[in-house]
């Protein structure tokens, strides 16, 4: 058997506080996740454990849950999210060319974390903007009407930042 590092104690510390802070009366497996992710950034595997002992259920039942929704991030989350709608009206007022500019920039295929540590990806089907379309998000920061050089611009700003440490 391994010792655990401090920082692994301190992680399940901060996981069983999030599954415990739960406001409503019923907690399900989704809302201690829920929970869990909305406190730390992510589902780190020591939060299956616990939700699993919390809900005198099996890490592949929690598991299922966790993996089912694609909001959830099992790795810690990185400094800058930029999100890219690519729903219908944006689609059709250039979001895709917006999508293959961040790529290039990013040096990404597709959604996802740059090598760096420092910026996610993501495609939104709504970010509920769609008469300023084409919209992308810089950190919950809504940017409408953006061209490819503005998305170039943005993302390039935040490439200059600093990476948290984690």
């Amino acid at each position: 058997m391994t010792a655990k590092s401090p920082m692994a104690g301190a992680l399940r510390e901060q996981v069983k506080e999030a599954i415990q802070s739960q406001k409503r009366p019923t907690w399900t497996v989704l809302s201690s996740l829920l929970a869990i992710q909305d406190a730390i950034g992510y589902i780190p595997d020591e939060a299956i454990e616990e939700v699993a002992n919390h809900h005198d259920t099996t890490t592949n039942e929690v598991w299922g849950v966790a993996s089912f929704y694609t909001n959830f991030r099992f790795t810690p989350p990185t400094t800058h999210t930029v999100e890219v709608c690519w729903g219908p009206t944006c689609h059709l007022v250039g979001a895709t060319k917006i999508i293959e500019t961040l790529h290039d920039e990013l040096k990404l295929e597709g959604e996802g974390d740059t090598d760096d540590g420092l910026i996610t990806l993501r495609y939104n089907t709504c970010l509920g903007a769609c008469a300023q379309g084409p919209v992308m998000s810089v950190n919950h920061r809504l940017v409408g009407r953006v061209t490819e050089a503005q998305a170039r611009d943005k993302v390039s700003s935040l490439s200059k930042t600093k990476a948290k440490k984690h």
